[in-house]
């Protein structure tokens, strides 16, 4: 998009699903970035794949905005790029957080890393506070008062570590390029948290009353089809397919009993493809470019599995995904039809990935040991396994029975 960049036009700016770009007609090589979380950024480019931030809307008026675009561009016409952006390499000039983010960090976040947008937006987000200053500006109490309104808004102690551990990853990256000597997080300590937390399971009446939420759900939209079809009939219209030929209605049972029987990550069922399926062995195959830790892993299908899949394959088309969206692609979201089922069964706190833990769970309490309980769930590290150690049926009660 073109146009000149006035104050009037920028007020004008509203976010979309995609970030946008607004170029200046008047001053070729500035323009205005708009990000889907709505921060708009005045930017510059001096050739292809080579732009600068220059600061945010709003901490930058449009005017410093366009004498910083202005001696920039002259740098980049006389010496190839901004002194500016070759200084900064050299630690001559430090760039703000803001910057060293858009022009550095995140490229090689996305280059290396899973998640880049999950990323982007928790740094986007949780630092206004700093977003703007220099590197080597910002100290560690500036990071220990953000932490505090964060626990003061109502954060958990998890979460506030979570935002840290994302701000941390660029400090490192700054330390390592030689931007700074050391972190202002390094004598910042991670907040205590319960690793061995309550874990959320079904309990056998909220299993059946899930199960049967399936059912339910099933079965009216039998009925609705059927409403539907008696009134194409009596307007001599072609009839929908009668959904009760089908295995199922729709791809939400499927891909319930799969998660429940599997215990893989609602991204792994995603992404899960007929190609992972393995019907001769009955093992489903969770490559390592689908998973969380990046290692494959191989699941055993159990007859529940077994038999859904097989159904589910019969009608689901020739889309590659087990479970493919609308356009045939990859799904990515089934919170609208998840929740509804969870309300109809009456079973509240518990989210998808709580399917997971129930999974681990009930293996647990089966007297499964809690090592092929790690190989099923792809955890790198048996702490991770260990929250539901204390689920294992009388163990703890035949310990202390030894002495």
């Amino acid at each position: 998009m073109k146009a000149k960049i006035t104050q009037k036009l920028i007020n004008s700016l509203a976010p979309q699903e995609k970030y946008y770009r607004v170029f200046d007609t008047d001053q070729p090589g500035f323009f205005i970035r708009v990000q889907p979380t709505g921060h708009l950024s005045y930017m510059i480019t001096w050739g292809r794949n080579r732009e600068r931030s220059l600061g945010r809307v709003g901490t930058l008026t449009l005017a410093q905005a366009r004498t910083d675009a202005a001696r920039y561009l002259a740098d980049a016409h006389e010496h190839g790029e901004p002194l500016a952006v070759t200084q900064s390499r050299r630690g001559t000039l430090i760039p703000t957080l803001r910057q060293f983010i858009d022009d550095s960090y995140m490229k090689w976040f996305t280059a290396h890393n899973k998640g880049s947008a999950k990323t982007l937006h928790t740094l986007d987000n949780n630092f206004d506070t700093i977003i703007d200053q220099r590197l080597d500006a910002i100290t560690g109490r500036d990071l220990e008062q953000l932490r505090t309104a964060w626990l003061s808004a109502g954060n958990k102690p998890s979460t506030a570590n979570r935002k840290m551990g994302s701000i941390s990853g660029v400090f490192s990256r700054a330390v390592d390029w030689e931007y700074l000597p050391s972190s202002p997080l390094d004598k910042i300590k991670p907040l205590k948290v319960d690793t061995m937390g309550k874990v959320r399971y079904l309990s056998k009446e909220e299993s059946k009353n899930l199960r049967n939420a399936l059912e339910i759900r099933e079965h009216r939209a039998c009925l609705e089809r059927d409403s539907a079809n008696k009134w194409r009939s009596e307007r001599r219209k072609e009839l929908y397919q009668d959904l009760r030929e089908m295995a199922f209605t729709d791809h939400l049972k499927p891909m319930v009993l799969v998660s429940l029987n599997t215990g893989m990550r609602r991204g792994e069922v995603f992404s899960l493809t007929w190609s992972m399926v393995n019907f001769e062995s009955k093992t489903i195959t969770v490559g390592g470019d689908t998973t969380k830790t990046s290692e494959t892993r191989h699941i055993p299908m159990n007859a529940e599995v077994f038999a859904t899949l097989k159904a589910w394959k019969e009608q689901s088309g020739t889309s590659p995904f087990v479970f493919p969206g609308l356009e045939g692609g990859r799904m990515e979201d089934v919170k609208s039809a998840w929740m509804a089922m969870l309300k109809e069964a009456c079973v509240i706190s518990f989210r998808w990935h709580d399917m997971r833990h129930d999974f681990a769970s009930r293996l647990v309490m089966a007297g499964v040991p809690l090592n092929t309980v790690r190989d099923l769930l792809g955890h790198t590290d048996i702490k991770m396994t260990l929250r539901y150690a204390h689920l294992a049926p009388d163990v703890k009660a035949a310990a202390v029975e030894l002495i």
